[in-house]
């Protein structure tokens, strides 16, 4: 059963703005500007149209109720909306005092705002849909001097998009998700936007309507930038709410905690993105348990749950020199962070540093027993690493027993450190090293033409895919050494 569409924009809105809680001001009112930016250009696109299209050439213009001026009304709000967010945007950037209510205000508005700009263009895209497509049939061309909505080239290009927005007809759905794929590929991620959004603003009973949902979160995805990544985990959740039982949701389940995860900063700085990717993956098992992608998500958290007990490692170690170092206080403050990774995080890479020292604080304590169970567990389970020495000696001081290696932990060997410069690098531009790629659910992000990737097949399959055509891997690519691509 459909959902009405108010619904569906509504949770829309509600989504991207339940993703943007957890960013900073001035993230979110970057993202705010993008959002509409973007509905501008959808405007200018629809605008552009209607200026083409003769039935309206005979209608007076400046009459708000024709669909030209409708279109105009809803840009002149838009556009006020917007040089609203630029100015409370300079306030944040320098520093001077605002309300977080404004920016909720503004985001509430553009939501509304949302509303009535994709009622409007759904409503006048049903006024305009040809009976009989034009395609094929002879068009006067006119020559150009300006880019078509600031986005698109001049000259011959510059016609096409013109032709495939401006003209509403049967088969149009699909040429323009060729030509959005391609301009996606060619990292005209705006432009691939704006054509993948008349799709749903135009054609809304379209068999490519979903796919063109999807590959809009694929782009700001393979964009790559904090607003943009953003934008692609809302984008992406939004997909998932409307397309829950979809082949592709546990991918994009995966690739909404990999938008997350491409936002961790380094251990000692803010660990929110961490936790929410770290939810995001928890969720996956819930949701998905019987996918071919477990071991792939086992290999991420493990990544995001280093960078979350690093964080702790590093406070823990904080009050641990405090009081066992300079004999001051925060020792308790030392042991309950180590607890916490104990607990948290048992895969932790520095799990031998947490347990010589969670003994060392039991030790001060003069709680033996405990100290005598973390130092054997060090001998029994980190046989090479450097504490083992150390954690020997304290057994033996004890007079504790000093158990032998477990043989299955005999190959385990400490985390390999990185480099001075790599260490320096990774700390000048903030980076946490992980071994996550920066490819979409339907691209990949460095477009090859021998390869044939799912949103190829989605085209050849005239707008969906079947469950048996999703590779088993975590890959875009169907198959290699392809001639022809779009």
């Amino acid at each position: 059963m459909r959902r009405p569409l108010f619904l569906l924009i509504f949770l829309s809105f509600a989504l991207q703005t339940f993703a943007q809680a957890d960013a900073t001001p001035s993230q979110r009112l970057n993202v705010l500007s993008d959002k509409l930016q973007a509905m501008r250009r959808s405007l200018d696109s629809m605008l552009s149209a209607l200026k083409e299209d003769e039935k309206e050439k005979k209608k007076d213009k400046t009459e708000l109720d024709t669909p030209i001026g409708r279109v105009k009304s809803l840009e002149r709000e838009v556009s006020s909306l917007l040089n609203e967010v630029n100015n409370l945007r300079g306030k944040v950037d320098r520093s001077e005092k605002y309300e977080i209510k404004d920016i909720e205000q503004l985001e509430s508005a553009a939501a509304e705002l949302n509303t009535r700009v994709d009622n409007v263009l759904k409503e006048i895209a049903k006024e305009r849909v040809a009976p009989v497509s034009k395609v094929g049939k002879p068009r006067e061309v006119k020559k150009k001097t300006k880019k078509l909505l600031g986005l698109i080239p001049i000259g011959k290009e510059r016609d096409e998009y013109e032709e495939l927005i401006g003209t509403v007809s049967p088969g149009r759905d699909r040429e323009l998700f060729i030509v959005a794929t391609r301009e996606v590929r060619k990292n005209n991620y705006e432009v691939g936007r704006l054509l993948f959004q008349v799709i749903i603003t135009t054609y809304p009973d379209s068999p490519y309507l979903p796919m063109a949902k999807l590959a809009i979160a694929d782009s700001f995805y393979l964009e790559g930038t904090t607003s943009s990544l953003i934008q692609a985990s809302a984008a992406y959740q939004e997909w998932l709410t409307f397309f829950p039982t979809h082949p592709l949701s546990c991918r994009v389940m995966l690739k909404i905690a990999e938008a997350e995860m491409r936002q961790i900063g380094l251990p000692d700085r803010d660990i929110t993105k961490a936790k929410r990717a770290e939810q995001r993956l928890k969720a996956f098992y819930q949701r998905c348990s019987d996918s071919p992608l477990k071991a792939e998500v086992d290999k991420r958290l493990e990544e995001v749950q280093n960078n979350l007990g690093l964080h702790n490692l590093g406070v823990a170690n904080y009050y641990y020199n405090l009081s066992v170092k300079q004999g001051k206080g925060g020792l308790k403050g030392a042991q309950s962070r180590y607890l916490e990774i104990l607990e948290k995080y048992p895969k932790f890479a520095y799990m031998d540093e947490v347990l010589y020292k969670l003994a060392v604080t039991y030790q001060i304590e003069e709680e033996t027993d405990e100290a005598v169970k973390y130092f054997q567990r060090i001998v029994r389970e980190y046989p090479n690493s450097e504490y083992v020495s150390k954690a020997k000696e304290q057994l033996q001081l004890m007079g504790a027993s000093v158990p032998e290696p477990n043989p299955a932990r005999l190959s385990v060997m400490p985390p390999k450190k990185e480099s001075f410069f790599e260490n320096l690098k990774n700390q000048f531009l903030g980076i946490y090293p992980l071994t996550i790629n920066k490819d979409g659910v339907l691209m990949s992000d460095d477009f090859d033409k021998s390869k044939f990737e799912l949103i190829d097949q989605i085209i050849e399959n005239q707008g969906d895919l079947n469950a048996s055509q999703i590779p088993q891997a975590l890959t875009t690519v169907v198959r290699t050494n392809v001639e022809k691509r779009p």
